[in-house]
């Protein structure tokens, strides 16, 4: 058997997912990535986040224009005060730092400002995609550095749940706005985390052409493998995943707030045309 074998079956949530004869550290270690919610109150030192960062700002950056910014936070009242505006979770108090990743068009406003330049292209969508985009591409790159250092991490979508606040927290000027949050710290080992299951192949890979039917044999797998997930995990998840997750999308109050993620943009200085 492939040595590898485990480290597909663990993710695709399956014994039977296929291993392929291609292989490398990197990938091992990409795939045994998992989320941590439970960390020791270890530090994590300037010199580490210097080298996070390093990775982070090795990532692609669209034009090179470099539109993205972190705030990392240590502070333990402010971190309290951050999770509590990101529905509470106790693994933001937890974590020895919290890095804010921003979509940052404030800097590239002040750029063309200094050289002359209009800067009229912020205003529309294009450009607010590009830092939000830009963000994702540096953080996923910092959340691969810091496990590699042995570190955890979890990302908290739940930072777009009242932008303005969190933006006034970070004393953030206009046009640019908190996209989500990662935690990152040494990992509890009294509370080990798993690897969550990913759909197979078939559901996320398409050969030249989009189908929508050719998923759904997937989809049925992915089911079986997030049920036995939940329930190995305690979690209390009722139904599949197919239920679970249309509960998530079934109406605005589903979306914890950012239903009015236009409104707020808006008013942090996005114009969105």
């Amino acid at each position: 058997m492939n040595a590898r074998a485990p480290l597909y079956q663990a993710r695709y949530g399956s014994p039977d997912a296929p291993t392929p004869t291609a292989g490398s550290p990197v990938i091992d270690h990409l795939l045994a990535h998992r989320s941590v919610r439970a960390y020791l109150p270890d530090p994590v030192s300037d010199d580490t986040l210097t080298a996070i960062m390093a990775a982070a700002q090795s990532a692609a950056s669209s034009s090179n224009l470099h539109a993205w910014s972190v705030v990392a936070v240590r502070d333990p009242a402010r971190k309290a005060r951050l999770a509590e505006l990101a529905g509470d979770q106790e693994h933001i108090r937890q974590a020895p730092v919290l890095l804010v990743w921003l979509a940052d068009l404030a800097r590239l406003h002040d750029v063309a400002t200094r050289v002359g330049e209009s800067a009229a292209a912020l205003d529309y969508l294009e450009m607010f995609e590009v830092g939000v985009i830009d963000a994702a591409l540096a953080a996923q790159n910092a959340v691969t550095a810091a496990e590699s250092l042995g570190l955890g991490t979890v990302y908290i979508g739940a930072m777009r749940n009242r932008p303005e606040d969190v933006a006034a927290e970070l004393q953030l000027p206009p046009r640019v706005v908190a996209v989500f949050g990662l935690c990152v710290g040494t990992p509890d080992p009294r509370h080990p985390a798993a690897v969550k299951p990913r759909p197979p192949q078939s559901v996320v890979l398409h050969q030249e052409t989009y189908s929508l039917p050719a998923q759904q044999p997937g989809l049925a797998e992915y089911d079986s493998a997030m049920s036995t997930f939940y329930a190995s995990q305690g979690m209390k998840v009722r139904g599949t995943w197919s239920h679970h997750s249309a509960k998530r999308i079934r109406d605005a109050d589903s979306l914890s707030g950012r239903d009015r993620l236009v409104e707020a943009l808006r008013k942090l200085g996005f114009g969105l045309r």
